[in-house]
């Protein structure tokens, strides 16, 4: 899978649009015109590769009817409403999305191109759409219910720390999604007696300076909240609070997969298999506005027992089996 970006990390980082076999795609019609898809992203991750695997079962092969052609912000949100406005102007046949800055980017950069977002926290608390059933105008796609998940982050730091009494967040203001997210977390806290201490950031240049201050407050864990620009620099947020022996849950595998402790929330390859499938009905007549908006429904619960034993943290086996994945 490749991105036609002028970008040579991007490039490099997303290939893969030939791991699924010819014959599948051979049984599927073939569309007869070069169709361009827009991929409004913050970096080239793996679900990724999987919408494009899904893609070709539905005809589309990239270099004979289909075009990638992406823009990455790299963790800078500030970018989007210029990359939104250069996928409207060449223009790209549909529009893919990830996360809540790239998905209200692309609904203000047009209102007749499709858009289907591959992944969005909660459209509705954040403005995108007015309901999930009956989206209207040209935007579809699929929400993660992270903003629930949060709460439910919260619930696994108290069951793995049964003393947990206060926990620092770490989020992004810049993001609409935090305030929806913060009122669900704050529900929880209040019946799990938990305080909280946020510290946010509106930029990746304040990373650091946002997890020296976690260092400082010494919470007993820390919650990490939804959101792509933070994930950006997820290898810098895992070995800072590792470093500060800070228990911590994340929102995607990525961070466990870089040594965070825990990390639980949707699916996000299974997501973008289904936006595929969205994106193939539109190219083929449907409109977004008939296309309800569908909640994810398969969450991952990843653990890694090597981050636990780095800080000194045994893990109960009772916990441990509630794991879809274990990191030894």
């Amino acid at each position: 899978m490749q991105f036609d970006q002028p970008n040579r990390r991007e490039i490099i980082t997303l290939v893969g649009g030939a791991a699924v076999s010819w014959p599948l795609a051979a049984r599927a019609q073939q569309p007869s015109k070069l169709v361009r898809i827009g991929v409004l992203a913050s970096l080239p991750l793996p679900p990724l590769q999987r919408f494009s695997h899904k893609l070709r079962e539905y005809g589309y092969v990239e270099g004979q009817n289909l075009r990638f052609v992406s823009r990455f912000a790299e963790g800078r949100d500030d970018r989007y409403p210029a990359l939104a406005v250069e996928l409207a102007a060449l223009p790209v046949d549909i529009i893919v999305t990830w996360g809540t800055p790239a998905a209200i980017a692309a609904k203000q950069a047009t209102g007749t191109i499709p858009i289907v977002m591959g992944a969005v926290g909660d459209p509705v608390s954040v403005g995108i759409v007015s309901s999930l059933a009956r989206p209207e105008g040209n935007i579809t796609g699929f929400a993660t219910q992270s903003i629930g998940l949060e709460g439910k982050k919260l619930e696994l730091l108290k069951d793995l720390l049964p003393q947990l009494a206060r926990v620092g967040i770490l989020g992004n203001a810049a993001n609409p999604y935090l305030e929806a997210a913060l009122e669900n977390v704050n529900r929880t806290a209040e019946q799990l007696r938990v305080a909280l201490e946020l510290v946010t950031v509106q930029n990746s240049d304040q990373i650091e300076g946002a997890l020296l201050r976690l260092d400082q407050a010494r919470p007993d864990a820390v919650l990490v909240v939804a959101d792509t620009l933070l994930l950006t620099k997820r290898n810098a947020i895992v070995a800072a609070l590792a470093r500060s022996r800070l228990p911590a849950v994340y929102p995607y595998r990525e961070y466990a997969e870089a040594g965070g402790l825990i990390a639980h929330g949707a699916n996000f390859g299974v997501l973008f298999e289904r936006a595929a499938v969205y994106v193939d009905r539109i190219l083929k007549g449907a409109r977004p506005a008939d296309l309800p908006i569908q909640l994810a429904t398969e969450f991952e619960l990843i653990i890694n027992r090597k981050a636990a034993a780095a800080i000194g943290l045994n893990i109960p086996p009772t916990f441990i089996a509630r794991a879809d994945e274990v990191i030894e």
